[in-house]
C-alpha cells in the first residue's frame, strides 16, 4: 500500500481516537448538536478504523513470520502462514481503498422510483406492474417503506406509470443504478399463438430533496392546475378537483398527483417529486457537459439507455452495462435483486479506484 495512503489512514485513526475521548466528555454530551455531529463522524470512521487496525496486525504478523523463514524447522510452516497472511493483507487493502473512496452524500437518502411503460402496448404496462412488484419485494427484504405517490393504470393490468417513494437505510445508494431502459422478452398473456414479444419499460430513480430545498423553488416558475381524479374505479374516482398538475415552466417538467383525496396532500407530493426531477435534470446536463472518457454506469432513465434484458423463455437476465448474465430470473422477479445490484456497485467502485490511481500517479 502506498505511503501516502498509509499516512492518510494514520490521520483518520488519530481522529477516530480523538473523537472517542470527546464523546465521553460531559461538556460535549451537554452540547447536543456537537455530540450528534461527533457521533455521526465516529460512526463513519468506525469501519475504516477497525479495518486499518486489522491490516496493521497482519502487517506485523508478516514481518514476524518472515523471520521464521531462516529457521529450517519452521520454514515450511512459515511459508504457508506467509502465503495466507499476504492474501488477507491484499483483501484488507482492497477494502481500505474502497472505504477511502469519496462518498456520495445522496446515498444515505430516500428516493422516488418511477416506472413507465414504453413500447409494447398492454404488455409493456403489465411488465411495468411486474417490475414494481419486484422492487416492492426487494424493499420488503430490505425493511424499507414504500409509499405510492401516483398511479396511472393500464387497461389490461399493470401500470402506464407508477411513482413511489421508498424510505429507509441507504435507499438511493442501493437503487441509483436501476435507472434506464428495461427490456422484456416473453409470450404475453394476450398472445394466442405463443409468439415471443419484446416490450420495454423505463425506470428512473430520483433522490429525495430536503424540504428546505423544495421551499427554494421559485413559485413564479410554477403553473399549478387542479382537475378531477380519474382511474379504474373505486377509490381512484373522486368527485372533487383534488388532483394536482404542476408544470415547472423553465424546464417544462410536468408532475401529476391524484392518489390522495386531499388537494393539499397531492400538491405536497407533487412538489417533492418535481424537486427530485429538477435535480435529476440538472445532474444529467452536468454529466453530458463533462468529459465522457469513461463509461457511466449510472443510468439516465431514458428509454434509449437500455440497461437490462429479462428473457423469460430462457429464465435469463442480462445487465448490458457490465455484460453480466445470470439464469435466475424467477428469483430476481421475487425481489432477490442483490445478485444484480452488488456486481454493478463493485464495478462502479473498481472504476472509481482506477480513476483514483491515475490521479495519484
Amino acid at each position: 500500500m502506498k505511503f501516502s495512503i498509509i499516512t492518510k489512514l494514520e490521520a483518520i485513526q488519530r481522529r477516530y481516537e480523538e473523537i472517542k475521548i470527546l464523546l465521553v466528555n460531559s461538556k460535549i454530551i451537554e452540547d447536543q448538536d456537537r455530540f450528534l455531529m461527533l457521533s455521526k463522524e465516529y460512526a463513519q470512521l468506525t469501519n475504516i478504523s477497525k479495518c486499518f487496525q486489522l491490516w496493521r496486525i497482519i502487517q506485523k504478523n508478516i514481518k514476524n513470520t518472515e523471520i521464521l523463514l531462516n529457521d529450517p524447522e519452521m520454514r515450511e510452516i512459515a511459508q504457508e502462514d506467509l502465503k495466507e497472511s499476504k492474501k488477507r493483507k491484499l483483501e484488507f487493502e482492497k477494502k481500505l481503498h474502497i472505504l477511502l473512496l469519496p462518498k456520495d452524500s445522496d446515498d444515505e437518502k430516500n428516493c422516488f422510483l418511477e416506472i413507465r411503460a414504453g413500447t409494447g402496448g398492454a404488455e409493456a404496462a403489465i411488465f411495468a406492474g411486474d417490475l414494481f412488484k419486484m422492487y416492492n419485494k426487494y424493499a420488503e427484504y430490505r425493511h424499507w417503506d414504500v409509499e405510492i405517490m401516483n398511479i396511472s393504470e393500464g387497461e389490461h393490468g399493470g401500470y402506464k406509470e407508477i411513482i413511489a417513494k421508498i424510505s429507509g437505510n441507504k435507499v438511493y445508494g442501493q437503487l441509483k443504478f436501476e435507472s434506464g431502459g428495461h427490456r422484456v422478452q416473453r409470450v404475453p398473456e394476450t398472445e394466442s399463438q405463443g409468439r415471443i414479444h419484446t416490450s420495454t419499460c423505463t425506470v428512473a430513480v430520483l433522490v429525495e430533496i430536503p424540504t428546505k430545498e423544495i421551499q427554494n423553488i421559485n413559485l413564479s416558475d410554477l403553473r399549478i392546475d387542479t382537475f378531477r381524479s380519474s382511474g379504474a374505479g373505486g377509490q381512484h374516482v373522486n368527485t372533487t378537483d383534488s388532483a394536482i398538475r404542476i408544470t415547472h415552466i423553465p424546464t417544462k417538467i410536468v408532475v401529476e398527483c391524484q392518489d390522495e383525496r386531499s388537494q393539499h396532500k397531492n400538491k405536497s407530493k407533487a412538489l417533492s417529486v418535481l424537486a427530485a426531477r429538477i435535480r435529476a435534470n440538472e445532474l444529467q446536463q452536468r454529466r453530458q457537459e463533462e468529459s465522457c472518457e469513461r463509461r457511466n454506469l449510472l443510468g439516465s432513465g431514458d428509454r434509449s439507455d437500455r440497461i437490462r434484458t429479462y428473457n423469460f423463455p430462457q429464465g435469463r437476465i442480462t445487465d448490458n452495462r457490465i455484460n453480466l448474465t445470470i439464469y435466475r430470473l424467477n428469483e430476481v422477479m421475487n425481489g432477490k435483486l442483490d445478485m444484480l445490484i452488488q456486481p454493478i456497485i463493485d464495478e462502479y467502485q473498481a472504476d472509481q479506484l482506477f480513476a483514483l490511481s491515475e490521479q495519484n500517479q
